[in-house]
């Protein structure tokens, strides 16, 4: 009988503490609900202590996510304790995830604090955690860097104060997958009691071994690993939950342990992450990316068309990959627009799929056949249509190789009509100076990234725009089969999420893209 590998998805906590990728409530309530039809086993929802939206949407998912164990992070401090304590409260199974650094370098130069001190600390975390809920994870943070005596010491004395899970993270992404496979191996071997608790893993990927350092953890013992979908997380990010759930699947025959994860909704589900964030997925990114099942080269083809494992070790549809089984036009109507989204895991409701069917209807007229991920993006586009101030009510560009190009805009701001006119060095940067000339503050523009969502030359356009104002970063998205219009709809996006957003009397000019 195989073993069982818990996943613990991070996507909401240390996913999100990626830069540009913050989420409001209502898109991590999107992302948890994914997560649930996914299967993971766990779903880290969020660091309850660090703002009051953070508190309320670790509740919210605590309240309504129903399937994995819900966590909330905590320092160990008791105010943190309380409050991820008090956010959990409504979960079927909750669990606090508590942490204290335990490295030489973290101890000395960000706590201050002697081994002792921490040791102290850590144990008075756990029994006060373990008294306010029924489960408790620890977490020696930088233990890859830890001196193994110590964290010997702090991991037996954890387990006896009542953690019955123990995690072990490379938290700077510094270790190999020998040496920390064998950092496992030696603390499941010295510490008197670690058959009280189950060993986890919390890998980055600073020198991009996260997913193989997982690994092998998991051949030594481990048997929790977190991880987020498209490896999303601080700096370069954390293991990638697609990779691990399909390598331990597809090498079945190394690795005779199981996940509770339905693979068939892993390119769904990073599709909405994508979505949400705003981090596009790199093409040949494993697993999720485009090109992941593509191929070019004629001897590829060639070895495919005749026998599919030739180079394929896994199929696109079991990772949920998909061909439209029913073509989606014009001449489509709600029952089957309706269907393929149960397909794709998307529940629509009666009343939100008549403003969908709108949607759809909209972008059938431009485009001979539409797509999943149209489908996804005109989804994604109708929610966030709910909460903007500033809306696209015209854009009209005129530009050529002996013109300079200008773009004259009408935008709906807090329900008054606002216009402009700017000329650019493209039609693109003439659309945001004209935008740009109307509303304030504009941000400091840190990212401009274009993707086709489809194939062909019809295909909707998406464009992500990344801005910076006041130390916030905030990320929109626009969609539209003309890409200008599109750039419009993402910066537009990108302002609605600035809380002191608002119109401007005096025009001023923009820095350009």
């Amino acid at each position: 009988m195989s073993d069982r590998l818990y996943i613990f998805d991070t996507t909401l906590r240390d996913g999100e503490q990626s830069p540009g990728c913050s989420m409001n409530l209502e898109e991590k309530l999107r992302v948890a609900y994914s997560l649930a039809a996914l299967g993971v086993d766990i779903i880290e929802a969020g660091f309850p202590v660090a703002s009051p939206g953070d508190f309320e949407a670790v509740h919210r998912i605590a309240s309504e996510i129903h399937g994995p164990t819900i966590a909330g992070l905590a320092r160990a401090h008791p105010k943190d304790i309380e409050r991820a304590a008090e956010a959990v409260r409504p979960a079927e199974k909750a669990r606090i995830h508590t942490f204290i650094a335990t490295s030489p370098i973290h101890m000395e130069a960000k706590l201050r604090m002697s081994p002792d001190e921490v040791l102290e600390m850590a144990v008075a975390a756990v029994k006060q955690a373990r008294s306010l809920v029924p489960e408790v994870e620890f977490s020696a943070e930088d233990a890859g860097r830890t001196e193994m005596d110590f964290l010997c010491r702090i991991v037996e004395a954890t387990i006896a104060a009542g953690a019955r899970i123990i995690n072990i993270p490379d938290t700077v992404g510094y270790m190999t997958p020998q040496e920390f496979g064998g950092r496992i191996r030696e603390l499941r071997e010295r510490v008197p009691n670690a058959d009280q608790a189950i060993f986890s893993v919390h890998c980055h990927n600073d020198l991009g071994l996260s997913v193989a350092n997982s690994l092998a953890a998991v051949e030594n013992g481990a048997r929790q690993v977190e991880c987020t979908i498209n490896g999303l997380g601080e700096r370069a990010g954390n293991a990638s939950l697609e990779e691990i759930v399909m390598i331990l699947r597809t090498r079945s025959d190394r690795y005779d342990i199981e996940t509770g994860v339905d693979t068939t909704k892993i390119v769904p589900t990073s599709k909405l992450v994508s979505q949400i964030t705003g981090m596009p997925v790199q093409a040949n990114k494993a697993i999720v990316g485009a090109n992941a099942f593509a191929h070019e080269a004629g001897i590829h083809q060639d070895g495919v068309l005749k026998h599919q494992k030739t180079y394929e070790i896994m199929t696109p549809e079991s990772v949920g990959w998909t061909t439209n089984r029913m073509v989606l036009g014009k001449h489509s109507g709600r029952a089957a627009l309706k269907s393929r989204y149960e397909e794709l895991g998307v529940e629509v409701d009666r009343d939100a799929l008549n403003a969908v069917f709108e949607r759809f209807k909209i972008l059938a007229d431009k485009k001979k056949e539409v797509f999943d991920e149209d489908l996804m993006s005109i989804l994604e586009h109708g929610e966030e249509a709910e909460s903007e101030r500033v809306k696209l009510s015209s854009l009209h560009v005129a530009s050529g190789t002996k013109d300079t190009p200008v773009a004259a805009i009408e935008l709906e701001i807090e329900g008054k009509v606002h216009k402009a006119t700017s000329e650019g060095d493209g039609p693109v940067d003439a659309a945001f100076k004209a935008i740009n000339s109307l509303v304030e503050p504009n941000g400091k523009l840190l990212l401009y990234a274009v993707n086709a969502i489809t194939a062909g030359t019809d295909a909707q356009g998406e464009v992500t725009v990344r801005l910076q104002d006041a130390g916030r970063i905030v990320n929109g998205q626009g969609k539209d089969t003309d890409i200008v219009v599109a750039s419009a709809k993402a910066l537009i996006a990108a302002l609605n999420k600035l809380p002191d957003m608002h119109a401007r009397e005096v025009h001023a000019q923009y820095s350009g893209v």
